[in-house]
């Protein structure tokens, strides 16, 4: 079994640290399989999962552990919808295909809840809601323009206004705060637990998990052959679930999905405060937090504090500039909030794509190959979802209709 690192280079989230050792058995590496995946993070996993569950004898390829990259390193929280907002998201992608994607995230959503009973995963799973929290009067226009939006097309969200916020915290709300849009359904959970739960699942319904790096994916008749440092693997179907590093091991696609550092620090436990998700632009690039059921904070973002924003930033390292400004979070929000105190600091890689919206298709130049990534640090919602529709991709050779608004071809993907 695998014990989460605690060096300097690459320190565990509080999620690794406090799971502890991963319960998933590794296998050896056979020579071929009906279908491989390659990645042991949300979506890797999920595939894995439901092919299992279809009957395949699914061979799971990662370099660490299951959850060792940014799903064990996230905030732990599971919303709906993109990366931004709706109406941005209309406006970039269209009507049709935004709605169609935030309809995909509500399905995620109930998979999640179906998924964790039936397989008893103990990952404290909860959906308080998310409180998405207005700093100014900008903000909140931009707040009840995004609830108009949503209520327009039968989506949930609420505008709160100051005193509703204040219902909602447990400390008394700074002069920033002017209100906020309350999304009621969303979901928290221990990331690491429940990614290592899942994994198990897998194994227990047929997949294979197997410690290997890959070195090289290449096209091999009508299959694909993936080259490992624990040596080589010949797959009729393949799909790639890398993310982050999507463009290492599928070169093709480096300039389509970029890796972006995220940092994160967890706050020692205080008496309850925080009941819901909560997220914040505090800076450009946004701040989100949650307090767990033992009471300790874990809190992210602040990228904009960084040399470009950590974009390309590959050192899965803390840095000194970002985790003092994520330490001003909650002082500068929530001024009487008294008894903080850093207890652990960690950085994971996101992917990012140029219209913030994740990729699932056919990988070009290895027809044999489905890849999905750049889920743009908001892979949650779309995982369990996602992971089925890859899933039946891979065992039917051709993609689902609901896959259609994450084409490679896609028009906002396409340079203007």
């Amino acid at each position: 079994m695998a014990t989460p690192s605690i060096n300097d280079d690459v320190p565990a989230s509080y999620w690794q640290l406090d799971a502890g050792p991963t319960g998933v058995r590794f296998a050896e590496l056979p020579a071929t399989a009906e279908i491989a995946v390659l990645g042991g993070g949300l979506l890797g996993v999920c595939t894995a999962y439901w092919l299992a569950r279809s009957g395949a004898r699914p061979v799971l390829l990662e370099r660490e552990w299951p959850g060792y990259g940014a799903t064990g390193r996230n905030g732990g929280f599971l919303t709906a919808g993109t990366a931004e907002g709706y109406p941005n998201a209309i406006t970039r992608l269209g009507h049709a295909a935004a709605h169609a994607i935030w309809r995909l995230t509500l399905e995620n959503r109930a998979l999640m809840r179906l998924v964790l009973a039936e397989e008893a995963i103990d990952c404290d799973y909860r959906e308080p809601g998310h409180v998405s929290l207005a700093l100014g009067d900008e903000q909140l226009a931009e707040v009840q323009r995004t609830a108009a939006a949503l209520a327009a097309d039968g989506f949930g969200g609420d505008v709160l206004d100051r005193a509703q916020v204040q219902e909602l915290v447990s400390t008394p709300l700074g002069p920033l705060i002017s209100g906020a849009l309350y999304s009621a359904g969303s979901g928290l959970l221990h990331s690491a637990r429940f990614i290592d739960g899942l994994a198990q699942a897998a194994v227990q319904h047929g997949t294979r998990i197997v410690r290997a790096e890959v070195a090289e994916i290449v096209q091999n008749g009508a299959g694909a052959r993936v080259t490992t440092n624990a040596g080589m693997l010949d797959a009729r179907a393949l799909v790639v679930a890398a993310n982050a590093w999507t463009g290492r091991v599928l070169p093709q696609l480096a300039g389509v999905v970029t890796p972006v550092r995220g940092q994160v620090l967890s706050h020692a436990p205080l008496p309850r405060v925080f009941e819901v998700g909560l997220g914040a632009g505090h800076t450009a690039t946004g701040e989100y937090w949650q307090q767990t059921p033992g009471g300790a904070i874990v809190l992210g973002g602040c990228r904009a504090v960084a040399p470009n924003r950590d974009v390309g930033e590959w050192r899965m390292a803390p840095t000194a500039i970002v985790q003092e400004a994520i330490e001003g979070v909650l002082p500068a929000l929530f001024p009487q909030l008294s008894g903080l105190r850093v207890e652990q600091r960690w950085a994971g890689l996101m992917g990012f794509t140029p219209d913030y919206l994740p990729i699932a298709d056919r990988a070009p130049q290895t027809p044999a190959a489905w890849v999905t990534g750049g889920f743009c640090g908001h892979g949650m919602p779309f995982g369990m979802r996602l992971g089925q529709l890859l899933a039946e991709a891979a065992l039917h050779d051709r993609a689902p209709a609901a896959l259609a608004p994450l084409r490679l071809n896609r028009p906002s993907l396409q340079p203007q």
